[in-house]
């Protein structure tokens, strides 16, 4: 069931959820964060809880430890870490009632908000919890790289279907470091290929695979999402691949909202190493703009004929009128002929984009492969083609999954708040 829409928050501003059913404190919360968004009430055993963050996609979960709440907190707090784990969960409680802060130390919540502090304590605590979170990113959430193609037939569900392939070939083989010490797999796995692009599913038929789950079904079914039903309901290539493609019948995709599609994309990227989204002829810019936002890395891709410059480069005048920022995005140049006269850096500069890679153009070996049935960077992977995109597989590999993240440090203030309660105080050279 839908929140009641005075409950929602406003277009624009941040949302927050505070587990509690301490009037004084929920008025304390509120009145702290209103210059920086809506703070929404759950009760504190919130069995709604999976529900309402899928709806608001709040920026931070507030827990209630104090008086007789701190152990319906704490259980919230474990269910959130397991399901929810890159979302900042905050305690609040008031200093000197020690016994909430314990339950909040044992429960291993993120930080700490004490009440009876200044409301603008609150602001900062959680302004240091999500700087320290957003630096360590790329070790709490998997990869997601938007492939954004202006028209069909550039060759983007080819090189989307390809790179996949060939990345998750080298994600699933074990990492040995210097160490000599094989590397602890963390609670992600793999690759998902976002088969969105146009014509719709074409990266299902290149893989030869079947799905009857499809984004739209995610979406629907967001809330519920997990490793099992992932697992079961997703389509998988014989390589492992996890493939979510577009409904049979693209009217369903009128039924979902634009935010709700991208509050998928972010929560898959708690179960996958990498998503690689196929944008490819993708027809509603408000939804290539959302996706582009959130991903970690965008690859415009264009060919050297002159309608795909021309529509590339009013796609980005598009996404520029939409506030995103074209220049922190790629150019790949595919199917490249160094015969046609017009150099790769040339179409770089027109389109006012950095030069990432350039692909050469096989449309015949390309072809060939594909009237077998076959991926052509998986039988013939001397083939210039296969080289190409067997070096970006590796670009990506090495720059998002060479070691594993350090856990982010705990605020001093919050530390200084836990020597208090515990009596007991880290020397410089403890871990």
């Amino acid at each position: 069931m839908n929140a009641p829409r005075d409950h929602l928050p406003e277009t624009g501003a941040e949302t927050y959820v505070f587990a509690s059913a301490n009037g004084s404190h929920i008025t304390w919360l509120t009145d702290a964060l209103g210059k920086l968004g809506t703070v929404v009430v759950l009760p504190p055993d919130a069995k709604s809880i999976d529900e309402r963050i899928a709806l608001l996609s709040p920026s931070a979960v507030f827990l209630d430890f104090s008086g007789d709440q701190a152990q319906a907190a704490a259980a919230l707090n474990q269910r959130l870490k397991r399901d929810w784990p890159a979302l900042a969960v905050l305690a609040t409680g008031i200093s000197v009632e020690p016994a909430s802060m314990l339950a909040a130390l044992r429960a291993g919540v993120d930080d700490f908000v004490d009440m009876a502090a200044p409301p603008s304590d609150a602001i900062h605590t959680l302004h240091k919890l999500l700087d320290r979170r957003s630096s360590m990113q790329a070790g709490t959430r998997g990869c997601t790289l938007a492939l954004l193609g202006a028209r069909a037939g550039i060759g983007v569900t080819t090189l989307a279907t390809s790179l996949s392939l060939l990345l998750n070939d080298q994600l699933t083989q074990p990492q040995v470091p210097a160490s000599g010490q094989p590397q602890a797999r963390n609670a992600r796995h793999g690759v998902a290929l976002l088969d969105l692009g146009l014509p719709a599913r074409d990266g299902l038929l290149y893989l030869d695979t079947q799905s009857g789950f499809s984004f739209v079904d995610g979406v629907r079914n967001l809330r519920r999402l997990d490793q099992t039903l992932l697992h079961t309901a997703l389509a998988h290539h014989s390589s492992g691949l996890a493939v979510l493609p577009l409904p049979a019948s693209l009217a369903q995709v009128r039924e979902i909202s634009h935010a709700d599609s991208v509050a998928l994309i972010k929560r898959l990227g708690d179960f996958f190493d990498f998503q690689i989204a196929d944008l490819g002829g993708f027809s509603t810019i408000d939804f290539v703009a959302q996706t582009a936002k959130e991903a970690q890395r965008c690859w415009v891709v264009c060919d050297q004929s002159i309608g795909a410059i021309v529509s590339t480069a009013n796609m980005l005048k598009e996404l520029r009128t939409r506030g995103i920022e074209t220049d922190q995005m790629s150019l790949v140049v595919n199917k490249f002929d160094s015969h046609v006269g017009l150099a790769a850096k040339d179409i770089a500069e027109r389109l006012e984009l950095p030069l990432r890679h350039v692909l050469p153009a096989r449309s015949t070996q390309l072809l060939a492969a594909s009237s077998r049935g076959e991926m052509l960077v998986r039988t013939a992977r001397n083939d210039p083609y296969s080289q190409a995109i067997a070096g970006l597989a590796r670009g990506l590999h090495q720059e998002y999954t060479s070691g594993s993240s350090p856990q982010p440090a705990k605020d001093p203030r919050w530390t200084a708040l836990m020597s208090k309660v515990t009596g007991f105080r880290k020397s410089p050279t403890q871990g």
